[in-house]
């Protein structure tokens, strides 16, 4: 891929951006939350970090996708939750506490197992020949685009919370903006086959995002954890940050791939109204017993 204003410019802006934004709503008392929430947090992490990657992968094989889109949806499998999660979670009376604290877990791990699921997708779906490893320099690299802003932003909300909560608005305003040019820029650039690929990859998009949440949701309640909880794992869960697999997939300096990053933008279209449909779902039920939730925790 030849680099250009897109490729150079607007995708790393846009994962800073995204990025700055994360850090500005993180502070290390949602790390020590964990404590709060141990049974939860390890259910939700074991259902993004094991569960996720390897359903991911039966469904790319059932659809009988092209190695490059499949490589594109475990991309997703593999990204943690965001801001998102965290608004949608609220409107659906989740627990908004235990998304930020799994947010936070979760972005923190990502630096290892994104690069180790990635590695392993394009081995896997892509032959070990013309497979692109994630090797110790490009590791290094993920670390900076997504360590860095995310640091500067935790620095400004523990140094200058007044500053962070002015900032709050527009940088998730701006992040709206960057996803949406993501997207089109995604589909702009493999414009010629984007309606063969969103035949072939929309419902394994759809299929996908449905078992996240439902993994998400019916996980929790499994292993008796209160109703709230559930909503908010699920939400986390299915709302993956389709903005980081997008600039992953197209960036020059990592996979530079633009047809990888069509099932992401794929699914950051599918999302909002699968997770409108699933809040109002839950919502409808009514709250969970607050005595249950008390003692499940």
């Amino acid at each position: 891929m030849q680099s250009n204003v897109f490729t150079a410019v607007l995708i790393p802006l846009s994962l800073a951006i995204i990025m700055l934004g994360l850090g500005l709503s993180l502070t290390l008392e949602d790390f020590k939350r964990v404590i709060l929430y141990p049974r939860a947090v390890i259910i939700g992490l074991v259902c993004q970090m094991l569960v996720l990657p390897a359903g991911c992968a039966l469904v790319a094989h059932a659809f009988g996708l092209a190695p490059e889109l499949a490589v594109g949806l475990m991309l997703l499998a593999a990204s943690p939750g965001g801001a998102t999660a965290n608004l949608f979670s609220h409107l659906a009376r989740g627990d908004v506490a235990l998304n930020i604290t799994l947010t936070a877990v979760n972005s923190a791990l990502t630096l290892v197992t994104l690069p180790f699921i990635v590695n392993m997708s394009l081995q896997h779906f892509m032959g070990e020949d013309r497979a692109v490893p994630m090797q110790f320099t490009k590791v290094i690299q993920v670390m900076i685009i997504v360590l860095g802003p995310v640091s500067i932003g935790m620095l400004i909300r523990s140094r200058r919370p007044n500053l962070a909560t002015r900032l709050d608005k527009p940088i998730r305003l701006l992040s709206a903006v960057f996803l949406a040019l993501m997207i089109v820029g995604a589909v702009y650039q493999d414009r010629n086959n984007i309606g063969a690929y969103f035949k072939q990859v929309g419902l394994a998009a759809l299929t996908f995002n449905l078992m996240s949440m439902a993994v998400g949701f019916v996980t929790p309640l499994l292993f008796r954890l209160p109703r709230k909880q559930a909503v908010a794992i699920g939400m986390e869960i299915g709302i993956h940050n389709g903005i980081l697999a997008m600039t992953i997939a197209m960036s020059p300096l990592l996979l530079g791939n633009a047809t990888m990053a069509i099932p992401p933008a794929i699914y950051s279209i599918i999302m909002y109204f699968t997770a409108a449909a699933f809040g109002f779902a839950v919502t409808r039920a009514g709250p969970a017993p607050v005595l249950h939730e008390e003692v499940s925790r």
